[in-house]
């Protein structure tokens, strides 16, 4: 696996995809500058050696049309207090304009190239555009794991013309080592906590990991489907009816590798779905109708603390609740609490898909944990299996 490590950026242009692909408020202002951030090391690494670095990324979904509330000029000047140097722009990422600002870039320079996703032929991967966009450095880096799973022109196709020349930017290989250490070298006991409402959104990642894993922890909505499959009541609570099958047959092929399953027992039930509703906990195959479960109970907590104290590699990917509303956040928070306190005994955890992500931010566990994934589409994609086209893309030399 080549990184930036294994390259000397002296008099080179660094031709570098990241993922700028931030929130921004009415103003222009960024509102998360956690991407940009992640770019820095990578960044300061070709200027540090000597080199330039022509920054290439994509803003929100502008369909191939300019459109003047997606351009990258408006996180130029975020980017530059970041960074530390003054980032130049160029208002197009090909053609005259972009080959000249690229060809003046002096070492020790950065430039920013005009959203990717204002050309059609990015997102449809044409090889014509990767080749000019190819013309742009000497080197090529692809530090964009959010990214990587999709096959764009940037991501992917442009990793042809530079054959020997591509390697992964920090932030990207830190991701693959941290999945690759979840999927493949990690520590034994391994535990996954898989989260979130449906169990449909989950089932290849589940029949993936079952191999992986020795204990599998199943929290959030997806828990009533596999309580109602065993014929459990779970009053108004969120259900897959047509999944109850497939639960089941989750349950045996977890069961035939040796891999324990660890549902709720109890949770808290609300009379309604609001931060106001009248609460109690119950039994979770008990669950009185017109009440529906939403957040893991006291007794529940208790086994989740037990096993993630064991374990030695930890997933975590989505929420035990509905952590958005206080009332029912109690789980989500113990279960952070839980996973900082297993790697302070030196477990690796590693959270990622949007939920947890954004519980782990809403609730400041960032630090807590060791690694937060920065893609939640690439990082599902990861767990179930797939090989990503923009880290394949590089590894093919």
């Amino acid at each position: 696996m080549k990184t930036i490590d294994d390259f000397n950026f002296e008099n080179k242009k660094a031709l570098i995809r990241v993922d700028f692909n931030v929130p921004l408020d009415e103003n222009f202002e960024v509102t998360d500058t956690n991407r940009i951030e992640a770019a820095k090391p990578t960044i300061i690494k070709v200027l540090e050696d000597g080199g330039s670095a022509v920054l290439m990324s994509h803003l929100g979904r502008p369909k191939g049309e300019r459109n003047e509330d997606m351009s990258l000029k408006h996180i130029c000047g975020k980017v530059s207090e970041i960074i530390g140097v003054q980032v130049k722009f160029v208002a197009d990422c090909v053609g005259e304009e972009a080959g000249k600002a690229v060809a003046s870039l002096k070492a020790g320079e950065v430039l920013l190239l005009e959203n990717l996703r204002f050309h059609n032929e990015e997102t449809s991967g044409d090889v014509e555009f990767a080749k000019q966009l190819a013309k742009l450095g000497d080197i090529y880096v692809n530090d964009a794991f959010g990214t990587a799973h999709r096959a764009h022109a940037s991501t992917t196709i442009v990793a042809q013309f530079f054959p020997g020349k591509k390697c992964f930017g920090y932030l990207l290989a830190k991701e693959i080592i941290a999945i690759e250490k979840v999927m493949r070298t990690g520590e034994k006991p391994v535990l996954a906590i898989l989260g979130g409402a449906k169990v449909s959104s989950k089932i290849t990642i589940i029949e993936n990991i079952l191999d992986k894993v020795d204990h599998l922890i199943i929290g959030g909505g997806m828990t009533y489907t596999f309580v109602k499959a065993h014929g459990g009541r779970i009053g108004d609570s969120i259900c897959e009816d047509d999944k109850m099958d497939l639960a089941l047959s989750i349950l045996e092929q977890a069961k035939a590798k040796g891999v324990k399953v660890h549902i709720p027992v109890d949770v808290v039930a609300a009379s309604d779905f609001s931060n106001d509703a009248k609460t109690q906990v119950v039994d979770v195959d008990k669950i009185p109708d017109g009440w529906q479960g939403l957040d893991a109970g006291p007794k529940t907590l208790e086994i989740f603390r037990e096993v993630i104290l064991k374990s030695k590699t930890i997933l975590w990917n989505g929420p035990v609740g509905v952590f958005e509303m206080e009332k029912f956040a109690k789980g989500t928070i113990s279960v952070g609490n839980f996973i900082d306190d297993a790697t302070q005994n030196g477990a690796f955890s590693l959270v990622g898909g949007g939920d947890s992500v954004a519980a782990v931010k809403q609730f400041g566990f960032q630090d807590k944990v060791s690694y937060v994934s920065t893609g939640g589409g690439a990082m599902l994609e990861s767990l179930e299996g797939k090989t990503l086209p923009g880290i394949a893309a590089i590894l093919e030399g």
